[in-house]
């Protein structure tokens, strides 16, 4: 009889609630992806290498012109030099992050998470023969206690994994906040894995505090983003990883057997998109800070409180002017009773805070925004058990 080696896990939430979405044809503001397309010549380039025969496997650590177009991204934005010897395109940024964390742990090891946690961190290090230890953050600004981090450190602590802009809270890394980390990591010798996949849907003015802008944290790293996010190509499945040399030449050891490589002509075609339209990449903040300032505007007159959004293009709600219901039964009556579906926020903690928190998706055109918001103002039920 197989023994499970995930015993815990079943279907992700947002699987589960996109599958309630499909069944009560309600609006999926759940999973996070784009309800728009991408860049013209983004695909215009993915057919012309299609058709050039641009179909056979890629070299296991990426095409070469893509390599060189993610170390000209991080020179102009971070300011930190790269050779091809620290940059491997992954199959998204999910397999960049599992193949991070087999890297580095190893039995009755112990890697620092912040709840709400991205679901996909803890199975990897259980599948690794380590141990999340689990931090909490609280709202409204879901924020860093640094100190509960120095006390949880222990001789088995091999890591830390950092998530800025934050999913799903939106919350963001200041400048204090790291130079806390640099105090630790230095201090305790811990590597860092730094998931970025938000790292330019970032608000208001301020500036991503990527790992990569620290070179003494980048010599301990993993930095990890995402083109699907950034492209509006969620589906293309298309990551990478930056690492120092030496790490990376472990990292790759595991790639290798995970994927080998990534599909060839969409690689060839996002290195011509980075290349030939800049200005996306600029334009991406501004351009999902827009839609989030429509989307707020539009719940000004709801009962839902907004919390703080500084990054990413998800927007938390606060219900408890609404409902008592626990978080996940508030999301399900909210699909089948109001026809649109939405995260519940407990489930990315080990032991939720006493909040009623959702998570709502805004990568939306404007008429869905509109849409959506309507349906969440009109709800006013009062502070009952439905």
């Amino acid at each position: 009889m197989l023994t499970s080696k995930l015993p815990s896990v079943g279907a992700t939430i947002f699987s589960q609630m996109s599958a309630l979405a499909n069944q009560y044809n309600a609006l999926n503001l759940s999973q996070g992806f784009p309800n728009f397309d991408c860049d013209p010549y983004l695909k215009q380039q993915v057919n012309y290498y299609l058709s050039q025969g641009f179909n056979q496997y890629a070299p296991m650590p990426g095409v070469p012109q893509l390599q060189l177009a993610i170390a000209n991204v991080v020179s102009e934005h971070y300011g930190l030099s790269l050779d091809a010897a620290q940059i491997t395109v992954t199959s998204g940024a999910t397999e960049a992050l599992f193949v991070a964390i087999q890297t580095i742990v190893h039995p009755g090891d112990e890697v620092i998470v912040f709840d709400p946690a991205y679901d996909c961190y803890e199975p990897a290090v259980e599948l690794a023969g380590g141990k999340c230890v689990h931090l909490p953050l609280l709202p409204p600004q879901y924020a860093i206690d640094w100190q509960q981090v120095e006390e949880a450190i222990t001789p088995r602590t091999k890591a830390i994994v950092i998530n800025s802009p934050h999913n799903p809270t939106g919350a963001i890394l200041h400048p204090q906040d790291i130079a806390a980390l640099r105090r630790l990591v230095n201090r305790y010798d811990i590597h860092l894995i730094a998931d970025e996949v938000y790292e330019h849907i970032i608000f208001d003015d301020q500036v991503h505090q990527s790992i990569l802008r620290y070179p003494d944290l980048a010599e301990k790293s993993f930095v990890i983003s995402s083109f699907g996010k950034t492209f509006h190509v969620t589906g293309w499945k298309v990551g990478y990883c930056v690492a120092p040399a030496h790490l990376t030449v472990e990292f790759r050891k595991i790639h290798q057997y995970v994927t080998f490589s990534t599909v060839t002509p969409i690689q060839m075609a996002i290195a011509d998109m980075m290349t030939h339209s800049p200005q996306h990449i600029r334009e991406l903040g501004p351009f999902y800070q827009h839609k989030r300032d429509i989307f707020r505007r539009h719940l000004v007159d709801s009962r839902f409180k907004l919390l703080p959004c500084q990054g990413t293009y998800f927007q938390l709600l606060d219900y408890s002017a609404i409902a008592d219901l626990p978080d996940t039964e508030f999301c399900h009556w909210l699909t089948q009773e109001h026809k649109i579906a939405t995260i519940p926020l407990s489930v990315f903690y080990q032991t939720p805070p006493q909040s009623k928190v959702i998570r709502v998706c805004f990568a939306k055109d404007d008429d869905t925004l509109a849409q959506a918001a309507q349906i969440l103002c009109q709800i006013q039920a009062t502070k009952t058990s439905f």
